[in-house]
């Protein structure tokens, strides 16, 4: 498993995609956002048509570890872009998710999976302390997160201002 972070527009999914065209010919993607309007609805087409019709792609916003269990023998390598949104759509279920036993899950499921597997995600603790409770605890999910899923990883890169460099 590799894992790929940085801060908004730091170059982390362009990255991923190298890295992925870079392991094999059988390629997934599974992307974890959600089109709730027009704008994201936007960004999800400019991020389909930079992927290329090469890249199959799943657009799973919450049963990611299942979807790399059931088609992870059947690829060279799978992107996950991106685990923070993942970790939001968790948390807006409401208080059916138990997050730390969702994030061993998807943990669990690409440590062990045949194909190779590059995480995307966020890094949201640079900034000020956010002024509502459902940030802060979405701000303290991502970080434990972020540890955990650096501390399984194989290679860990970081991203700014486009350029790569790798932590672990």
């Amino acid at each position: 498993m590799i894992l790929i972070g940085g801060g908004s527009r730091s170059g982390k999914s362009r990255e991923a995609l190298r890295r992925l065209r870079c392991s094999g010919s059988r390629l997934g993607f599974i992307a974890t956002a959600q089109a709730w309007d027009d704008e994201m609805h936007g960004r999800i087409k400019l991020h389909r048509e930079e992927r290329g019709c090469d890249i199959v792609t799943w657009e799973e916003p919450l049963r990611v570890a299942d979807r790399i269990r059931q088609d992870g023998s059947s690829y060279d390598a799978i992107v996950v872009d991106c685990l923070t949104l993942w970790l939001s759509n968790l948390m807006l279920q409401g208080e059916s998710s138990d997050i730390q036993k969702e994030t061993e899950d998807l943990l669990n499921a690409t440590t062990n999976s045949p194909a190779e597997v590059i995480l995307v995600t966020n890094e949201v603790g640079c900034g000020i302390v956010p002024d509502n409770a459902l940030a802060r605890a979405f701000r303290d999910h991502a970080g434990r997160l972020n540890q955990h899923a650096a501390q399984q990883a194989s290679e860990v890169y970081w991203m700014i201002f486009g350029v790569t460099l790798r932590i672990k």
